[in-house]
């Protein structure tokens, strides 16, 4: 299913909600480049994750027939590749989509958008865990700061905070980029967004539903949009009911919004306050890392020593749960965010997050497991021991007996007064055809039990065997 947040981004910038002031600087930042070049030649956006910051740089280079040059400083954060990529980018022509060179004399722009600006690290890093040469992601601010004196074409950077960018060599960036800070949006623009997706989806909806998903977003656009996608997954008709699935979580920052931290930056203490934010369970994020990590990190290294922070993790929460001791959950929280941030010594692209297959085919088996557990309180009940030795003797001897012996089953049938559903998982596909043997009640005073006459016999002689113990 097509993610929504990319079927329904802005074309052009009337169309970005909220933040018409912001708009407006932007659209005359990008009219004084058709004059020649502006005073200052790149834009810094400062707002909170999902907002609209990254949809509003690429609408404003769409508006403008820019070209667009789109670096992540996940997929370029040193000096070397700054230098190779933006500052070539900046200081050559471009071409249009269908390869024909066009000079900026005439019009000709290309757009270098720097995303997660402020996750530039300045201190050298050594990879330890690699016989690769050593990886270094030192100087990218630097970088930054030379490529937009000498640019030629627009650049944009992008952050979610802006004093992290400005910190260190960046500050030099105070003086020759402007800021534009977004602001959350009105939960009413939000509302009618989520509106005019619904028209163009044929969903029929309250618009009651629409104002709670709105308020819920606290302004996060792109959080919205995903939780209007989740509840109209295979459903045109959508009630009051569906919003129970999106529980009534803080959504500060989202489980999205946090993988992302994780996977793409090292900055533990950001990570660390963005999950207080975030209501959430350790051992659910756990399983959400888990499932992406080797989507995330192609490296064998990164990879292993990631799995390594998350199976100590897991001990700890572990530990938690057995001693109950939730002081411990602190470590594991560290281990599961800082240690897979800090595990990376590569860079890499942006990922699609999916969500936990466990938990998706813990879901689907949910029936079957509460009516094993029906089964086994009804066996461990009526044997007087507990529901682990009644588990043991179901899945070893019971099923098997049940399956092979139609007497046994017709027996079992009505002395733990089993429904259909349960003889069903008891027999499993392959018994089937024994269902109807087995609901028919009556049937059992026609069917003698196997090896009747061999059973009797042997209790005659048991009997026999304790008389004569007893006269001794």
């Amino acid at each position: 299913m097509e993610d929504w947040t990319e079927k329904y981004r802005p074309q052009t910038l009337d169309e970005v909600i909220g933040n018409d002031q912001v708009i407006n600087q932007m659209k005359n930042w990008a009219n004084q480049w058709k004059d020649g070049k502006p005073k200052k030649r790149a834009l810094i956006l400062s707002g909170r994750p999902g907002i609209g910051k990254t949809s509003a740089a690429i609408a404003l280079a769409k508006e403008n027939r820019w070209t667009i040059l789109e670096l992540n400083t996940s997929d370029a954060r040193n000096a070397n590749k700054i230098k190779n990529v933006a500052t070539s980018g900046a200081i050559n022509e471009t071409f249009d989509d269908q390869g024909r060179f066009i000079s900026s004399n005439k019009g000709g722009r290309k757009l270098i958008l720097l995303d997660e600006a402020d996750n530039l690290y300045e201190k050298t890093k050594k990879n330890d865990y690699s016989n690769k040469k050593d990886y270094s992601d030192k100087g990218g601010k630097k970088a930054i700061v030379d490529t937009i004196k000498i640019t030629n074409q627009p650049i944009i950077l992008i952050v979610n905070n802006y004093y992290n960018l400005i910190k260190g060599s960046g500050e030099e960036l105070k003086k020759i980029a402007k800021l534009i800070k977004f602001y959350n949006p009105y939960p009413n623009s939000i509302k009618n967004l989520l509106k005019k997706i619904c028209l163009k989806e044929n969903i029929t909806i309250n618009q009651q539903i629409l104002k709670t998903i709105a308020d819920r977003s606290k302004g996060d656009i792109r959080s919205a949009v995903n939780d209007l996608q989740s509840i109209s997954l295979n459903k045109k008709d959508i009630s009051s009911k569906s919003l129970n699935v999106l529980g009534y979580r803080d959504r500060e920052k989202d489980i999205f919004n946090i993988l992302r931290e994780i996977f793409k930056t090292r900055d533990i203490q950001n990570i660390r306050e963005n999950m207080m934010n975030l209501d959430i369970d350790p051992s659910l994020l756990l399983l959400w890392i888990n499932e992406n990590l080797p989507k995330e990190y192609k490296d064998f290294n990164d990879l292993s020593k990631a799995y390594n922070s998350i199976s100590l993790a897991d001990l700890y929460l572990g530990r938690t749960y057995k001693r109950q001791n939730y002081r411990l959950w602190s470590y594991a929280c560290d281990l599961m965010n800082g240690g897979v941030a800090t595990s990376k010594t590569h860079n890499y692209p942006n990922n699609k997050y999916n969500f936990p297959l466990w938990l998706k085919e813990k879901k689907s088996s949910k029936n079957y497991r509460n009516m094993r557990r029906s089964i086994n309180e009804k066996i461990s009940l009526f044997c007087h021991n507990s529901q682990k030795k009644g588990t043991d003797f179901f899945q070893n001897y019971f099923i098997q007996m049940f399956r092979n012996d139609i007497y046994f089953a017709i027996k079992m049938k009505n002395k733990f007064n089993l429904n259909e559903n349960e003889i069903k998982y008891i027999l499993g596909d392959k018994n089937s055809n024994k269902l109807k043997d087995i609901l028919s009640s009556s049937k059992i005073k026609n069917i003698k039990p196997i090896d009747e006459e061999t059973r009797i016999d042997k209790e005659k002689q048991q009997e026999k065997l304790q008389q004569s113990l007893f006269d001794f």
